[in-house]
């Protein structure tokens, strides 16, 4: 099985990427430091916009970059290109293919805009739009749900963050983080048989809740596209914090609410929110979390590997989510090598 397999491959891509990765990011960040680069742009679609979003996070919270997600249309639709200004703007693409992300990146490279494709495809119109590529050299991707290529996107992603940091300390303590990265991968395949207990529990449900906050936001979002991708379940995924604003009504028994809730600045509001939702609107859960005592808070549970920073841990805590949403889409009597109504590449204009 393809989808299997590659997301079985994520430790070895990952080493892979981590043994060349501060050469490949090195130009991009001595670009934005000469530039004075003060923002950054970024371009996707489908799975790599969750890549784009835990960028958002990361390149805030440790680079203090104001990250601001594209909207291709305004190029594509419209015939209007933005004015980049000061900013690094960035296309991520495992195929590289989709003419509106390429057109962002195309359109703020003839403004004289530092560009710069994440993608697995180096040939691609992508990489040729822009200025520096980082090859994401995952090999090539069979299924057509993305699973390797989205932890590699992740992991280029805070290639990137280590590479723009000024501090010689504070760059090896994240070198470190980053090397522990493929061992705790490994680790999380062994989440497999949690996984697909699970999912044999909820393959009666026919809509779910996907809950997340801060960087494993862009967990939950992934989370619920294979959910929906593969098992053809409605999954609704959200900000913890904007699920509270009107969302939190769609509670009711037989919807499940699948939380990734790992220790760290995300866990104090979570745990509180699950406990509410648990005792007071008798929500089903389904927690991912490294904390055994936010475990015991679902009726599920699903372990992610404990002692992996957490600005890194959305590359792991996403494997757990692939295995169950592959494992839900087998108990429920699909093929997760065909999904219905989907190509591997999707060209968008």
């Amino acid at each position: 099985m393809h989808l299997r397999d590659e997301i079985h491959e994520q430790p070895e891509v990952i080493a892979r990427l981590l043994e060349r990765g501060l050469d490949l990011v090195a130009p991009v960040a001595e670009q934005v430091r000469r530039a004075g680069i003060e923002h950054v742009v970024i371009a996707a679609r489908g799975t790599s916009d969750h890549a784009a979003i835990y960028a958002q996070y990361l390149w805030g919270v440790r680079n203090r970059l104001t990250v601001a997600l594209a909207a291709p249309s305004i190029v594509t639709l419209y015939g209007v290109a933005p004015r980049f200004g000061r900013s690094l703007v960035v296309g991520i693409s495992q195929s590289g293919a989709s003419p509106d992300v390429v057109a962002v990146v195309a359109a703020a490279r003839a403004q004289g805009a530092p560009t710069l494709a994440i993608t697995n495809t180096p040939a691609s119109p992508l990489a040729e739009a822009a200025e520096h590529v980082i090859d994401l050299a995952a090999g090539p991707e069979r299924a057509i749900a993305a699973t390797k290529t989205y932890t590699a996107e992740l992991t280029a992603v805070a290639l990137l963050s280590v590479a723009l940091g000024d501090d010689a300390e504070a760059r090896r303590a994240a070198e470190a983080d980053l090397a522990a990265v493929p061992d705790a991968l490994a680790r999380a395949l062994a989440a497999e048989p949690e996984a697909q207990a699970v999912a044999a529990e909820m393959a009666a449900a026919n809509r779910a809740i996907v809950l997340g906050r801060g960087l494993e936001y862009a967990t939950a979002r992934e989370w619920a596209l294979k959910i929906k991708e593969l098992a053809n379940l409605f999954a609704d995924p959200y900000s913890a914090a904007d699920f509270q604003h009107g969302p939190v009504a769609l509670i009711e028994p037989g919807v499940p609410v699948l939380a990734v809730a790992p220790s760290g600045a995300i866990a104090p509001g979570l745990t509180e929110l699950l406990v509410r939702l648990r005792d007071e609107h008798g929500a089903e859960l389904a927690v991912l979390s490294d904390d055994p005592a936010i475990c015991g808070l679902g009726r599920w549970s699903i372990s992610i590997p404990a002692g992996v920073a957490e600005w890194v841990r959305p590359i792991v805590s996403i494997v757990p989510a692939q295995l169950h949403a592959l494992a839900l889409t087998l108990a429920r009597g699909l093929d997760p090598e065909r999904p219905r109504g989907l190509r591997k590449v999707t060209r968008t204009v």
